[in-house]
């Protein structure tokens, strides 16, 4: 069980990629409000600027710090770390929550391919390898988040580049919980955040307002704390329209094409649809 009130306290460090809107900035207000001194990097001058500020009116200018960081080159999340390490000494919660999802079929444009799996598994990967090791040496309680979506584990048709990218967020993070619970003296655990349709500015489109089965970032943080105070791995949220049985249940139906040698992605095969249909109203 993670005792996260050891981990979420005045004077610990928490570092948030993607942490200048959505989840992320709403992960930072959280841990701003329990004293955590917050470093938040993105791209984007303007917005890292406005949430820095939200966040030094929370916590004050000293317990702040925004990178403008590129989480796909390495070189960028190692000059992350020092200056992290060089102004607060050492880090407790690691949240690489960065992500982009422009469109992509199998044969489109290379660089929407290139991109999405750069940011949203390279950053991932880059973010634990460059963090973690100096994290698990410190000796202290930590937690490192990593985001993925439900798109990874039920890989629905339609962006395959990002179904792809949180994937192999996922595998990562499984290997990772894996390697920490096996090392000794490590103080850190690994969770993985599965959000469910939240309203960011990585999901909104066209829309101006909040469609009614979205959450909240803030909600999603907030479920995301109550399930780390469980020690869960998978944080599998739901949302407005999607109750956890449900994607229990689509998930479980994945796994099963593979059992049951069914067609790959069957839940939308025409030949399938009275079939799942029916396993999705099972009691």
């Amino acid at each position: 069980m993670t005792n996260i009130q050891a981990i979420f306290k005045k004077s610990n460090v928490a570092v948030i990629t993607g942490g200048a809107s959505g989840i992320g900035l709403a992960a930072a207000k959280y841990f701003a409000k329990v004293g955590m001194s917050v470093v938040i990097a993105d791209l984007g001058g303007d917005r890292l600027a406005d949430a820095r500020a939200e966040l030094e009116a929370i916590t004050g200018q000293e317990h702040v710090m925004a990178v403008e960081t590129d989480v796909s080159q390495k070189e960028q999340i190692e000059a992350l770390e020092r200056a992290v390490i060089q102004r607060f000494g050492r880090v407790h919660v690691l949240m690489n929550n960065a992500g982009i999802g422009p469109e992509t079929s199998i044969f489109s444009a290379q660089s929407n391919w290139d991109n999405i799996l750069a940011v949203n598994l390279l950053g991932v990967i880059n973010g634990v390898r460059t963090f973690g090791p100096g994290m698990v040496a410190h000796n202290e309680p930590g937690l490192i988040i990593n985001t993925g979506s439900k798109q990874g584990i039920t890989t629905p048709p339609g962006n395959p580049a990002y179904n792809i990218s949180k994937a192999g967020v996922k595998v990562f993070t499984e290997a990772l919980e894996h390697e920490l619970r096996n090392t000794e003296g490590a103080g850190i655990s690994a969770h993985l955040l599965i959000p469910g349709f939240v309203f960011t500015g990585l999901t909104k489109g066209d829309r101006r307002e909040k469609p009614a089965g979205a959450w909240t970032p803030e909600q999603t943080v907030d479920f995301m704390v109550e399930s780390l105070e469980r020690g869960d791995f998978y944080i599998l949220c739901p949302d407005n329209d999607v109750a956890r049985p449900v994607d229990e249940r689509r998930m479980a139906w994945a796994m099963g094409d593979i059992i049951e040698n069914r067609p790959p992605l069957s839940r939308w095969h025409k030949d399938y649809a009275d079939k799942f249909k029916a396993f999705l109203e099972q009691k």
